[in-house]
């Protein structure tokens, strides 16, 4: 058995191991609980076991844009702890991201643990008005950013273009040369070119030629001075054409 191969089945194992903690968290933690097993290295079907509906993902479904943030990142990625976002349907959600690394260190996975936590919220704020009171933090849960949460990748991607796309407040052909390159750093800084085939279906939704598109993402990467050797998207398209 070579190298790659026993490294593939430890991770294997490890996955396989977890598979019973996710049932046993969800069931800690009660129905607003939410545990979900990721494997990236399938990235486009990741959930590998999934128990609660916080998010609506089954298993066999892709990974969230946090998901995505991590591939892009690699080994150098993080466990993400006790952050709030909200779904697209407006549920407040805490959350948190650990990553799984095999002996060598390298990430290829994360177990995430989300609570609907939108009632505490809710019945935070009616006891402050109920008592006369203002409740720091309660009632902003429109300040807390939405995380595209999706059992298809490219449903994911297409609501991290349109939050995007709110955010600019006009079309693609509206936008000047600094704001399109803003808008493939941003992209690129949530993962998206992490995914395969994003940058075919980001130009399809810009209307604009994939080679274009490779070009921005170029030379967004370059006004930034990072390049991410990690992503599986390259930034030099097919016959090196930019």
């Amino acid at each position: 058995m070579t190298a790659e191969h026993t490294l593939q089945a430890e991770r294997d194992a490890i996955v396989t191991a977890l598979r019973p903690v996710v049932d046993g968290l969800a069931a800690t933690f009660g129905p607003m609980c939410e545990v979900v097993l990721h494997d990236y290295r399938h990235p486009d079907h990741s959930v590998v076991a999934v128990a609660g509906t916080v998010t609506g993902r089954t298993a066999g479904g892709a990974m969230s844009e946090i998901g995505m943030r991590i591939v892009a990142r690699g080994d150098d990625a993080g466990d993400e702890l006790n952050y709030v976002t909200r779904t697209r349907d407006g549920r407040l959600v805490k959350a948190s991201t650990m990553v799984l690394r095999d002996s060598t260190g390298t990430v290829f996975g994360a177990l995430c643990v989300n609570l609907d936590v939108t009632a505490v919220n809710d019945a935070h704020a009616l006891l402050g008005a109920l008592a006369g009171v203002a409740v720091p933090g309660s009632g902003a849960s429109a300040d807390v950013p939405v995380t595209a949460f999706g059992n298809d990748i490219d449903a994911v991607v297409d609501a991290i273009l349109d939050a995007h796309q709110l955010r600019q407040n006009g079309s693609w052909a509206a936008l000047d040369r600094a704001q399109r390159l803003e808008l493939f750093r941003g992209l690129d800084d949530r993962g998206v070119f992490a995914v395969r085939r994003a940058i075919e279906q980001v130009a399809a939704r810009l209307g604009i030629s994939r080679a274009s598109a490779y070009s921005y993402l170029s030379q967004a990467r370059a006004g930034t001075g990072t390049a991410k050797d990690k992503a599986t998207t390259d930034t030099t398209p097919p016959g090196g054409h930019a």
